[in-house]
Parts: structure tokens; C-alpha cells; sequence
């Protein structure tokens, strides 16, 4: 065994407790050492010792250091890297998901060699990334949400948003839809013209042909001017028609030909008027069952739903509640609320446990009604709605059925599944046998998020 060997080895019980990967290879690309986390963020085979740098399959490392060098003006008169230490961002695809590493790189000399070797340090930036997200499409959006699925739903408004596309948006009553056509027509290029929101369930079914086309004097009784409807006060921009199943089915024809044509008849007039408006619709059901049974047009349907875009309910999303919790703390205290309350273990657990039927809106309802009846300054489950307060009644809380040593293990045993998928809380939970549902709500009850 060299020098460098034994040097390298003397180094391994401390390398292999770092959080970073590590990388030391010749300036041969032959590899010196390489620790386990390396290994595991880089996604190389347990069943495969890496000799090379070139047998990294899954990066091109060597090109990402020259390119990396370039941009930072380190290269040589031959255009090689300089020994100078050089950093870069890469995404690293996997088969469910993706790895955002952020890589440093240089050349340095060993105590035991003259020969410079290349060193090579790579950190998981994945959360940073997703937080990064998050706050991003909070300020843009409104939306609060760390969710794969509501990220993805956000990046394809985002994707759509230049067209002319109708959009329709399903998803069950207080998940968010509202905010979602807001944001879609504040990244369109309509965003200067008018954007018009309409809740059809909220108008009865005589008034609403003249909501939407307006009317002319005399139309019906009432009727002592002209007015115009909805459709003409969006006339250039976006109108986004909520609760669209609720338009009467002998109206869906005039509908059709107000979405597709771009024109109609005010009530009680024959002159027809031309506009250019981009419909987004939404509703709480299931529009094509609707359809099937004959309560919906088909061809409505169709070209309302060109785009249609399904929202996920809170309970499929259980990583978001404490979230969403944070922010409505903080715009209640804003609004005036006490800025000293705390929250209490079995209260939280309470309500990361709660199915939340009323999704988004009821949490938002919860949290205030928690905080006008907190006790000493504590929010306890008594401060809670009653629907919520006797489910915790009737269901009592993991955190709190388990002794300390019971919480301690399972702790443990996440955080090793989470160490071992490289913080993929995905593959954590198949490792762990549970869902990915599941592992949010432990992990939550646990405090893991916070010590991550």
C-alpha cells in the first residue's frame, strides 16, 4: 500500500460521515476514492466499484467541469480546467424523479503525493430547489403548496397560459381552483384586459342568460335600461365561469355558440355582438359523468374542456397542511390577530389526522377558529371546530398513542430510509412499506421536516 493509499484510508471514517459526496481521482480520470454518499447521489450501482470518472454513466462529469471552467474563465491556454476550484448546478434524472446536485470541483495536492489530484464534492440541493419553488409560485400564485402534483399543475398553467386555450378545471369545492384561473390569466397576454369571475351555482337560473349577455330596455319586466353581461366586460381578456355544471341545460346551446363563435344576442335583442374572450371554466363534479347523464351538452363539453386540468384535494396532499397552517397564522396576524399563540403537539396532530372535506377553505376557517379560541395563549384541540375536535375525540393521534421510545425508533427508522434514498421521500417509503401519504403525516408528526 502507497503513501497515498494509506492517506486516503486514514481519511475513509471521516468521509463517510460527511453529508457531501466526495469524489478524489487522478488527473487520468483513474479514481482514487469515492465515499458511500458519493455513490449514492450520483445514483452509482451498489454491485459496481468505479475505477474511472468515464464510467459514471450517470453525468458526464469531465464535461460538466470544462463547461463549468469556461463559464467561470478557469481554463488554461489549452482550454483545460485550472486547478482553481469551480462550481455548477446539475439535474440528475431519475427513474421517478429528479436530483438537483450542486457540484465544486479543483485540483489539489495530497500530503503524501506531489501529483495533483482532482477533487470532486457533490451536495443534494433537491429540497433548496423545491423550497425555491415553493416561494416562488407562493408570490406569484397564491397558491401555498410544496406538492409534486400541485408544482406540476402550476408549471402546466405556466406551459398554457400564452395560448388561447379554454381551460377547465375539476376538483372538489375549497382546493384552490379560483386562485389557479387568476394565476392562469395573470401569466397570459391578457393579463392587461379584464378578467371577469362569474360563480354560476350563485345566480338563479332566470337571471342567468342576462348575466352573461346582458340586456336590452324593456327585455322583461325589471328590465328599465340596458345593461351589458359578463361576456362584454370581458371582451378582450378572460372570464372564468365557477360552477359551470350549474348553467341550465336550455341554455348550454347559447353557450356553445357565445364560446365557439365569439358572438351572441343580448336578452331581447336580435342584433348580435361580437367579442374575443378566453373562457376558463371550473367545476366541484364530475363533468363528463354529467354529460352521460344528459344534464350537460356533450359538445360543450369539449369546448370548454380543451384543456382540462384535475386539482387534487388536501387529503391527497397531507405535506401541505402545516404549510398552509404557517401562512394563515401569519395573514391572520397581519390582520390584526394575536402574534404570541402556539400550538400545541395533539392539536397539529389533529389536524394533519383530519380528512379535510372542505379542503383548503375549511383549514383556513380552522386555523382562525383556533386562534379566536385558544386557551392561555395555546391552541389546544378544545380550540378547534367541534368536527374536528370529536374526530380527535373518537381517533387519537399516533404521536400520542406511542411511548417516547416507540417515537424515537420510528424516527430513526425514517430518517435512515430518507438517508438511504438520498432524501427521495418517494423511494423512502417504499423502502419503509408505506405510502408516500403516509410517510408525509410521520414525518410531520414527528418533526422530521424541521430537522431535515
Amino acid at each position: 500500500m502507497n503513501k497515498t493509499e494509506q492517506f486516503l484510508e486514514a481519511l475513509e471514517p471521516i468521509l463517510n460521515h460527511v453529508d457531501e459526496g466526495v469524489l478524489i481521482a487522478e488527473q487520468t480520470d483513474n479514481v482514487l476514492y469515492y465515499n458511500s454518499r458519493f455513490r449514492e447521489l450520483v445514483s452509482h450501482p451498489n454491485d459496481s466499484t468505479l475505477k474511472s470518472l468515464h464510467e459514471l454513466r450517470s453525468f458526464n462529469i469531465k464535461k460538466l467541469i470544462l463547461r463549468a471552467a469556461i463559464d467561470a474563465g478557469e481554463v488554461d491556454a489549452a482550454s483545460r480546467p485550472s486547478k482553481n476550484f469551480v462550481e455548477f448546478e446539475h439535474t440528475l434524472e431519475l427513474e421517478n424523479s429528479s436530483r438537483h446536485l450542486h457540484v465544486r470541483s479543483g485540483l489539489i495536492s495530497l500530503p503524501s503525493s506531489s501529483e495533483l489530484v482532482r477533487v470532486v464534492m457533490v451536495k443534494d440541493n433537491t429540497e433548496h430547489k423545491q423550497l425555491a419553488a415553493v416561494l416562488s409560485h407562493s408570490n406569484d400564485s397564491g397558491l401555498i403548496t410544496n406538492d409534486a402534483q400541485m408544482l406540476e399543475i402550476v408549471a402546466r398553467l405556466e406551459q398554457i397560459a400564452p395560448s388561447q386555450a379554454f381551460v377547465l378545471l375539476q376538483g372538489e369545492s375549497g382546493t384552490g381552483k379560483t386562485q389557479l384561473a387568476r394565476y392562469l390569466h395573470q401569466q397570459s397576454h391578457r393579463n392587461k384586459q379584464p378578467y371577469v369571475e362569474v360563480n354560476c351555482a350563485a345566480i338563479p337560473h332566470s337571471l342567468i342568460e342576462s348575466e352573461l349577455f346582458g340586456h336590452v330596455k324593456g327585455a322583461f319586466t325589471g328590465a328599465h335600461q340596458r345593461r351589458e353581461g359578463r361576456f362584454q366586460a370581458a371582451n378582450g381578456g378572460t372570464l372564468f365561469l365557477d360552477e359551470i355544471s350549474e348553467i341550465p341545460l336550455e341554455l348550454q346551446a347559447k353557450l356553445l355558440r357565445a364560446v365557439q363563435d365569439q358572438c351572441f344576442e343580448m336578452v331581447g335583442s336580435d342584433k348580435t355582438i361580437k367579442v374575443d374572450v378566453r373562457v376558463i371554466s371550473a367545476t366541484n363534479r364530475n363533468l363528463r359523468d354529467q354529460v352521460d347523464n344528459g344534464l350537460f351538452r356533450a359538445d360543450l363539453f369539449y369546448r370548454l374542456a380543451v384543456i382540462p386540468i384535475n386539482i387534487p384535494p388536501l387529503r391527497e396532499r397531507p405535506g401541505d397542511i402545516s404549510l398552509l397552517i404557517k401562512q394563515f397564522v401569519k395573514q391572520l396576524v397581519e390582520r390584526g390577530y394575536q402574534d404570541n399563540l402556539r400550538w400545541n403537539n395533539e392539536a397539529l396532530s389533529t389536524m394533519l389526522d383530519y380528512s379535510w372535506p372542505g379542503n383548503v377553505r375549511e383549514l383556513r376557517n380552522a386555523v382562525e377558529h383556533g386562534m379566536i379560541c385558544a386557551n392561555n395563549n395555546e391552541i389546544t384541540v378544545s380550540s378547534l371546530p367541534q368536527d374536528i375536535s370529536l374526530k380527535a375525540s373518537n381517533s387519537p393521534s399516533t404521536a400520542h398513542s406511542i411511548s417516547e421510545h416507540e417515537q424515537t425508533q420510528q424516527r430513526d427508522k425514517i430518517m435512515h430510509a430518507l438517508q438511504q434514498a438520498s432524501g427521495n421521500r418517494a423511494e423512502a417509503a417504499k423502502k419503509l412499506g408505506i405510502n408516500r401519504t403516509t410517510l408525509w403525516r410521520r414525518m410531520q408528526k414527528l418533526g422530521i421536516d424541521e430537522a431535515l
